[in-house]
């Protein structure tokens, strides 16, 4: 009866990191704290998806700079996507953000908001202990954010003023190839510019290139990589 209540209650992690070293470290980690924990691990968001499907972990801990799939580069972007869709299809998995680019969240802090699972953050930075504690919040279903730059500064930013971020500063596209990149007119992308500039608090001033300013902000507050 013992061995089936334990197989039944059996702790499952996934943990989702594309550095074996980081991987191999947390797991040791890991293990020496949950010691009958099954931990599982994946190293792109395609593969994340699937196992999450299929094993319905009891936490997640993952890494932002993932590869969207094998071959692919690690960008702070796919796991941000990759977080907004976990929340959408599981709204009550239990997440620890495990990064060095947690400044990334506050793009998608309405989703984090409504979360109704545990959803902490661990920058790389903390020491063993403070990482552990994080895990055992979000096994509590707790939330806990306040590392994230910005996030409680009531900083709202609409998706189509990222995308007009991301175009013209990770893409290098000017106005009017945004205009078109995005089926709007050219009036429509200098407005978002404009909203955009106004909730960073970013205004003309002579002698300064407001769009310089708008890029080093926008960094700054974690809206673009």
């Amino acid at each position: 009866m013992q061995q089936l209540l334990t197989q039944k209650t059996l702790l499952k992690i996934l943990v989702i990191d594309d550095h074996e070293s980081v991987l191999s470290g947390t797991i040791a980690v890991l293990k020496t704290h949950y010691v009958d924990a099954e931990i599982i691990t994946v190293v792109n968001a395609f593969l994340a998806l699937e196992q999450i499907s299929i094993l319905q972990p009891d936490v997640v801990i993952m890494d932002l700079s993932l590869p969207k799939n094998v071959g692919m580069t690690a960008k702070p972007e796919t796991g941000v996507q990759l977080l907004r869709t976990l929340m959408k299809n599981y709204p009550e998995l239990n997440i620890v953000v495990q990064s060095a680019h947690i400044r990334t969240l506050v793009r998608i802090k309405p989703e984090i908001d409504s979360h109704k699972g545990g959803f902490t953050v661990a920058d790389k930075s903390l020491t063993t202990q403070e990482m552990l504690t994080r895990v055992d919040w979000a096994l509590q279903g707790l939330t806990h954010t306040k590392d994230i730059k910005g996030i409680h500064t009531g900083l709202e930013i609409k998706p189509e003023w990222l995308q007009v971020l991301s175009l013209a500063f990770d893409e290098g596209l000017q106005d009017k190839a945004i205009a078109q990149k995005m089926s709007i007119s050219e009036r429509m992308v200098r407005h978002y510019w404009s909203k955009l500039q106004d909730a960073l608090e970013l205004y003309p001033d002579q002698g300064k290139n407001i769009r310089i300013q708008t890029e080093m902000k926008a960094r700054d507050e974690g809206l673009i990589d």
